[in-house]
């Protein structure tokens, strides 16, 4: 090992959006069409991990992702290291070494890129000993990373300058602001989406009609509404809105030509599941959202968590062939479902279609690791 190589390494976790991130009017810069707000998640079942290190003895940049030694010439990883050693007025001829990993499936509609991408630039700040606003240069490397670099509730604003130095994310609330906020993430399907979000959201941005109303007209009314809803802890208009707006991003994927189609049958089934849930006694007690996926993602108040998770537990039960744990994140007994809230359902229970269940909360952004083993320390 070089005498002197140094190495840092951080983690960073995952947001779901609560307002959608959806088309971009600058490609390269990725400045997004409207702006967005979402939620940043515990990093115990969700976060990426990143260890850089940089020494005179690396002839070049490399990089490895989940053990894989991946193109470090990607034109996005380039943004962000030439941003990064702007910023630290880098000597040239400095390589770095990057080895990533992520703790839940990556390209599946998790939010991998935004973590690993937030994950990076922060790691690399603390390894240059950069001081600055760095969420400009997440966006550029993953456009959602930049919300990541927050923890607790967070917007992207959009910006208007063509430099894109105005389109910087903003913590609107911290993570203690709202502990009873909880998440259930359904992972459907934990394979790689069919349409990619980079060529999907350049599709829409060339066909939608409706991308162009939502960005214009509905989505900077419903940022003032998310925003008033998280200060005031106000969940039944969070679940509102953060279905409404889950909904008509679907929509917008619909109208694209050829229309994307990132839910399946589960997922219509799991937005059946929550809407009769929420009609039981005629109040809002869990939100779904959908990012680019089948996946959902359920918000709900620690007080409904149980019943919740009952609920999902009984339509859609594990397949009791995998040894694997069903519920990651909290311990589960064996669930009974109420008979009367059961009733109210046309559903028959659909064995094996969620892979697995992972319970987590809203938390704080980036923590301190020990290194990963990595492909320079070998």
């Amino acid at each position: 090992m070089a005498r002197d190589l140094r190495v840092v390494t951080c983690s960073a976790p995952v947001n779901i959006a609560v307002i959608k991130y959806w088309g971009k009017r600058d490609e390269v810069l990725i400045l997004p069409v409207n702006s967005s707000l979402s939620v940043t998640l515990n990093q115990t079942q969700l976060r990426a991990i990143t260890s850089v290190a940089t020494s005179k003895s690396f002839t070049r940049d490399r990089m490895w992702l989940n053990g894989q030694e991946e193109d470090i010439n990607h034109p996005r990883l380039q943004n962000a290291l030439r941003e990064i050693r702007k910023l630290a007025r880098q000597e040239e001829g400095d390589h770095f070494h990057i080895c990533s990993e992520n703790n839940f499936p990556t390209a599946a509609g998790l939010a991998s890129s935004a973590a690993g991408y937030a994950c990076l630039v922060y790691s690399l700040s603390r390894l240059l000993q950069v001081d600055s606003e760095l969420s400009a240069i997440a966006r550029q490397g993953s456009g959602s990373a930049c919300r990541s670099m927050y923890g607790g509730f967070v917007k992207w604003e959009k910006g208007d300058r063509p430099d894109g130095r105005d389109s910087i994310a903003v913590q609107v609330a911290t993570e203690t602001h709202w502990p009873e906020m909880h998440a259930l993430i359904l992972v459907v399907n934990a394979g790689k989406k069919i349409v990619s979000s980079t060529v999907g959201m350049e599709t829409t941005v060339h066909t939608s009609q409706l991308l162009k109303y939502r960005s214009e007209h509905v989505v900077p009314h419903r940022m003032v509404q998310m925003e008033k809803a998280i200060k005031e802890r106000n969940f039944e208009e969070f679940a509102k809105i953060t279905m409404q707006d889950s909904n008509q991003f679907h929509a917008v994927c619909l109208d694209t030509d050829p229309p994307i189609f990132y839910l399946n049958d589960i997922s219509k089934r799991i937005i059946q599941l929550i809407t009769i849930y929420n009609s039981f006694d005629g109040n809002i007690k869990a939100a779904y959202t959908f990012d680019a996926g089948p996946n959902a993602v359920l918000y709900t108040l620690s007080s409904q968590v149980s019943q919740l998770l009952t609920l999902v537990s009984h339509f859609f039960p594990p397949d009791h062939t995998s040894e694997s744990p069903f519920v990651i994140g909290l311990s589960q007994t064996t669930p009974v479902i109420d008979k009367k809230l059961a009733e109210q359902f046309q559903m028959e229970p659909i064995p094996g279609s969620l892979k697995y269940i992972i319970h987590t909360k809203v938390c704080c952004c980036h923590v301190n690791n020990q290194p990963l083993p990595s492909p320079w320390m070998t």
